[in-house]
């Protein structure tokens, strides 16, 4: 391989690309591959397919984001004792630098090869540029086997979790809080449901030989009406990755159970983003 991938991965980290305004990055790696013979580019929005098709007897898919999460003092990029630094170098576009470096040596390969550089992974499934190549084109995504190259401090690991949205909220009483006897801070009644988040004993399952690690964890926290009034509503958002040994229905049961709303914890609803919107349920 004759590319020099850190340079390559440095010029894709100095195009901002954060998700949604992927344009200028999938403008950049449609123009490097499209001088590469052997290969099929296809671009779908803002996101680019390019295929072989030497009739091999197996076909593989290297995919990769091209969006990144928005910067946090870190859009800047840096080299530092050989290392880069900048929004993005690692998650992902290190990979992406060796899905283009591949691209050099398609022919030589066992399998015919399909690179997927696909755009909105860091946001809400519903933008997600894979879905957006399966509605379109569909033939792109068939393949016998797919390496994501999301950084995995160059291990290979096999199995991927589900992930749910959870937002509890809690009702109070408003009162002034010169007087709080009068009413029920809505915030404070969080902060047993929090510690239970928390201290949750969660499942690590061993499935197909892959070990788990479910996750559970308060990813968002709202609440309150003016400095000077006990707030009558607070809500919790909830991060649930649970393990491919559950479906939908058993993992939000399961995330039910360890919120465990008790019986003092009235005035509580429970809701799951499901379909593009917020289905309510029972406590």
């Amino acid at each position: 391989m004759d590319t020099d991938l850190a340079a390559l991965c440095q010029s894709m980290v100095a195009i901002p690309s954060v998700s949604h305004e992927e344009e200028k990055l999938a403008d950049f790696v449609a123009g490097y591959l499209a001088g590469f013979a052997g290969l099929d580019l296809f671009r779908i929005g803002n996101n680019i397919v390019v295929r072989s098709s030497f009739n091999k007897s197996s076909r593989l898919i290297i995919a990769g984001h091209l969006d990144t999460v928005p910067p946090d003092n870190n859009q800047n990029l840096r080299v530092e004792n050989g290392r880069l630094y900048g929004l993005g170098s690692a998650d992902m576009k290190a990979g992406l630098a060796v899905m283009l470096g591949l691209a050099e040596s398609v022919e030589s390969f066992s399998v015919d090869l399909t690179l997927i550089f696909y755009a909105c992974e860091e946001v809400a499934s519903t933008f997600s540029g894979l879905l957006e190549i399966e509605r379109t084109n569909p033939e792109l995504l068939r393949s016998d086997a797919a390496v994501l190259m999301e950084p995995t401090s160059n291990r290979i690991e096999a199995g991927c979790q589900g992930t749910m949205r959870i937002r509890v909220e809690l009702a109070g009483k408003r009162a002034h809080t010169a007087r709080p006897w009068a009413g029920v801070n809505a915030i404070h009644r969080l902060g047993s449901l929090i510690d239970r988040v928390a201290h949750a004993d969660l499942e690590n399952p061993l499935i197909d030989g892959l070990q788990f690690r479910e996750a559970l964890q308060a990813v968002k926290v709202s609440g309150g009406i003016a400095n000077n009034v006990v707030p009558d509503l607070a809500n919790v958002m909830v991060n649930y990755r649970f393990a491919p040994n559950k479906d939908i229905d058993q993992a939000f049961q399961s995330v039910k159970s360890h919120l465990a709303i008790r019986s003092t914890e009235t005035w509580a609803t429970i809701s799951f983003w499901r379909k593009q919107c917020w289905v309510q349920i029972p406590i």
